[in-house]
């Protein structure tokens, strides 16, 4: 029986914001549960209020993140693919000199 846990809800939380399907869906939620008033643990107690908010945010930045860095490195890995077909096709002209 696998008990439920902080882990197991980072990995909800992961899972679904990796799908493109609900990701929109997690972000727009992500950031309503952040700036409303209605929490897990109420923002006017002095430090468990903010806990829960900084927990939230410290999930959305780090995933979102990562989401853009794997863009990005797709799309450069996109780029060298297409600059490697366009050199392929350019003749590479060699100056040979002779070693004695």
């Amino acid at each position: 029986m696998k008990l439920f846990g902080a882990q197991s809800i980072y990995d909800w939380y992961r899972d679904v914001i990796r799908n493109p399907k609900y990701r929109w869906w997690v972000i727009v939620g992500s950031l309503a549960y952040i700036i409303s008033p209605i929490d897990i643990a109420p923002d006017f107690i002095p430090i468990i209020g903010q806990v829960d908010d900084v927990l939230i945010m410290t999930l959305l930045v780090s995933e979102v993140s990562q989401l853009l860095i794997n863009r990005v490195k797709a799309m450069k890995g996109k780029d060298s693919v297409v600059d490697a077909a366009v050199s392929e096709n350019n003749p590479v002209e060699v100056n040979a000199v002779q070693v004695e």
